[in-house]
């Protein structure tokens, strides 16, 4: 059998830039430092975070099937198009128009989006199915 052809959808532009002070310093996992010492200039999380921007997006995760791979339910994902989506990343996937989030595995013979979660099954494309890869994960900010 065939393993599915991926394709790309089309990217949403990433929203505007947000820029809170950094702290020029590195906090301490011992001993309190005096904070306000170390105000620098605004930070860009988008200069560390979004590495391309024309081909990034954002993404809200609902569920809990990820959570081995650090993802959680309302975790924010930063998802890059212009990264190579091969066997052992996390993907952004729609499996017949339906989107989820999960590792890629590629073989020869069959392609998986496997969950980091044991209570969620494998999903093995079938070559009547039709699966886009929207994307690979490439940060993820993880909710209060």
């Amino acid at each position: 059998m065939k393993p599915a052809t991926p394709r790309t959808a089309e990217p949403v532009p990433a929203p505007p830039r947000l820029l809170p002070p950094l702290c020029a310093g590195r906090v301490t996992a011992g001993f309190p430092s005096p904070a306000a010492d170390h105000l620098d200039r605004p930070l860009d999380l988008n200069e560390h975070l979004v590495l391309h921007p024309q081909a990034s997006f954002f993404m809200r995760v609902k569920g809990d099937s990820m959570t081995g791979a650090g993802i959680h339910d309302g975790d924010l994902l930063i998802v890059d198009r212009s990264l190579e989506a091969v066997s052992g990343r996390v993907v952004v996937a729609a499996i017949d128009g339906e989107l989820t989030v999960k590792r890629l595995r590629r073989s020869r013979d069959h392609i998986v989006l496997h969950p980091e979660n044991p209570a969620y099954p494998e999903i093995v494309v079938r070559g009547d199915q039709t699966l886009e890869i929207w994307g690979v994960v490439a940060y993820v900010v993880h909710a209060p």
